[in-house]
C-alpha cells in the first residue's frame, strides 16, 4: 500500500464533503472547492473521514492513490483553511500596490508592471516589499506567485528581484579589476 495514499484524510467540522459526477466536492468557510478524481480511484466517504482505496497493484493505480488522496486533502485544506505564499521584492526602488484588482509593481524596468489578480485568489500588500497569494486552490495559489516572481526572478549578483518568502539566493562574485 502507498503510504499517503492508506492514510485516512479527516474531515474539520464546518466541512461538508461528497461525491458528483466523478468529482469529490468540499464545501467549508472559505467556498466550495471540486476536485475530479481519477475513475479508477473508490472514494470512500466516512462521518469523519474520506479514505482513498485502489484496484489493483499496478504501477499506475499505486502512483494514482497517492496522487488522489493528495489531491484530496489539499482539497478541504483550502476550503478550511486557506493557503498562502509570500513574496518579498528587493532592490532599490522596487515595490508593489495594489489598485483594485490589479498588482501595479515597480521593478526596475521602464514601466509599471500590472498583474490582473485571477477569480478565487486574493493579494494583499503587507508592505511595499511584501505580497501574500491566498485563495483555496493549492495550486492556483502557487502559479500566481510563481507568475508574480517571473516578472523579476532573483538575480545572484546583487540578489535584486521578486522572491519567495525564506528562499535563499546564492551570490555569486562579480568581475574583478585586471592589472
Amino acid at each position: 500500500m502507498s503510504r499517503i495514499g492508506r492514510r485516512p484524510v479527516p474531515i474539520p467540522k464546518g466541512v461538508k464533503v461528497h461525491l458528483q459526477d466523478g468529482s469529490f466536492v468540499a464545501e467549508g468557510p472559505r467556498g466550495v472547492h471540486v476536485e475530479p478524481i481519477h475513475p479508477d480511484m473508490q472514494v470512500e466517504i466516512g462521518e469523519n473521514e474520506v479514505s482513498v482505496r485502489r484496484p489493483s497493484d499496478a504501477k499506475r493505480h499505486k502512483s494514482l492513490h497517492g496522487l488522489s488522496r493528495t489531491l484530496i486533502a489539499n482539497s478541504v485544506k483550502g476550503v478550511s483553511e486557506g493557503f498562502t505564499k509570500k513574496l518579498e521584492i528587493r532592490g532599490v526602488g522596487y515595490k508593489a500596490e495594489l489598485k483594485g484588482s490589479t498588482l501595479v509593481m515597480a521593478l526596475g524596468y521602464s514601466h509599471v508592471i500590472e498583474y490582473a489578480v485571477p477569480e478565487g485568489i486574493q493579494i494583499k500588500v503587507e508592505t511595499p516589499t511584501l505580497i501574500a497569494v491566498s485563495g483555496r486552490s493549492k495550486q492556483q495559489v502557487g502559479q500566481v506567485a510563481a507568475e508574480i516572481r517571473d516578472f523579476r526572478r532573483p538575480e545572484p549578483y546583487k540578489g535584486k528581484g521578486v522572491r519567495y518568502e525564506g528562499e535563499t539566493v546564492r551570490h555569486k562574485a562579480g568581475k574583478t579589476a585586471g592589472k
